[in-house]
């Protein structure tokens, strides 16, 4: 039996069929990078060093994936710019944000261990258990932890995003990109940022309710009202 040949796109043969191809790809072109032009204008003046951000209550730590049961080293990096910032008494609570989406991967926990074993004091820790993605951990800063003004940690390629949605949501945001090895990880996390831009414009125009909300916790407002112990080396 023979396979029924495959018929291949046919090229307009006008100048004008030409000329509409042309126009819709540059059309396709500009709207891709629509939304990444837009991280970089809502973000442009908000990014920041560990030793110029600016004095902030509060600092919140995106997560970044565990390895048996342990910070990733990009986590790793994120939560150690955490506790630099809170040794140096730039911020006084530190917000974890990440998946607890079932019992054997906590994130939070995770985090708050290796932060607490690097000098900041587990009652300066806040922990939130349902941030599964960027917008999520934003919005529920906002609206759960009632966080008005924020310092964010995260890599390089991600801080803008986490900024410019963060700041949709109505935190205040300065944004501290950390170091990262250019491994394999790296270049799938710059390449993953081209598309979850997209996400995040949409996240950022049309706000959805994150996948749980829930009621108001107090815990960023105890946290910043406890006293504050020397942090350990």
């Amino acid at each position: 039996m023979r396979r029924p040949k495959l018929r291949r796109p046919r090229l307009p043969r006008t100048r004008t069929g030409q000329r509409r191809l042309v126009q819709a790809v540059m059309a396709g072109c500009v709207l891709a990078l629509l939304p990444a032009t837009w991280m970089y204008v809502v973000t442009g003046d908000r990014l920041r060093t560990t030793a110029d951000v600016p004095r902030t209550d509060v600092a919140v730590v995106f997560g970044a994936g565990l390895w048996a049961g342990e910070p990733s080293p990009y986590l790793a990096h994120r939560l150690d710019a955490a506790a630099e910032l809170y040794r140096a008494g730039r911020i006084k609570v530190v917000l974890v944000t990440g998946d607890n989406s079932r019992k054997d991967y906590d994130e939070p926990d995770a985090m708050r261990t290796y932060l607490t074993r690097h000098g900041v004091p587990d009652s300066r820790i806040v922990s939130d258990y349902a941030g599964f993605d960027t917008w999520d951990s934003c919005v529920r800063a906002k609206k759960i932890f009632g966080v008005d003004e924020a310092v964010l940690i995260s890599q390089g390629f991600h801080i803008r995003r986490a900024v410019a949605l963060c700041q949709e949501a109505g935190v205040a945001s300065y944004g501290v990109g950390v170091e990262a090895k250019h491994d394999a990880t790296w270049y799938y996390g710059g390449t993953r940022e081209i598309f979850a831009a997209g996400k995040a414009a949409l996240d950022a125009v049309f706000e959805p309710d994150p996948r749980f909300l829930g009621p108001q916790e107090p815990g960023v407002a105890n946290a910043l009202r406890s006293p504050r112990t020397e942090a350990r080396p």
